[in-house]
């Protein structure tokens, strides 16, 4: 399996970003998908994990994650954005359902796409 994040980029304080995570190799209907994020300076904390076509941890209303099974793809959601919200975004997957996802637990992980949140 392998994991590749897109959609990261430079937007305006109040501004939305949506990323995706495509996977490859193996349908994602047996993994959780996490979303991590890592800002400069600071521990890497999760975001999101769904599975089974449910959301089953987001870190705040502003998140929501969703899935396009057709394109093996989990999007994440980022809206009013602030620039606390700067940092590298990563996916994960862990073989399993329900909310499974732990930043040591994961078993595959992408290269993560950087979302910066500047005025």
């Amino acid at each position: 399996l392998q994991l590749e994040e897109s959609g990261g980029g430079l937007v305006h304080p109040g501004g939305s970003l949506r990323l995706a995570c495509t996977a490859s190799g193996v349908s994602l209907d047996y993994y959780a998908i996490g979303w991590f994020r890592q800002a400069p300076g600071r521990g890497r904390e999760m975001v999101s994990c769904f599975s089974d076509g449910t959301a089953h941890f987001s870190l705040n209303s502003r998140f929501t994650t969703s899935i396009r099974k057709a394109w093996n793809t989990v999007y994440l959601q980022l809206n009013s954005l602030n620039p606390e919200d700067t940092a590298m975004y990563y996916c994960a997957a862990r073989a399993g359902s329900g909310n499974i996802c732990r930043e040591g637990g994961m078993d595959y992980w992408g290269k993560g796409t950087l979302v910066t949140v500047s005025s």
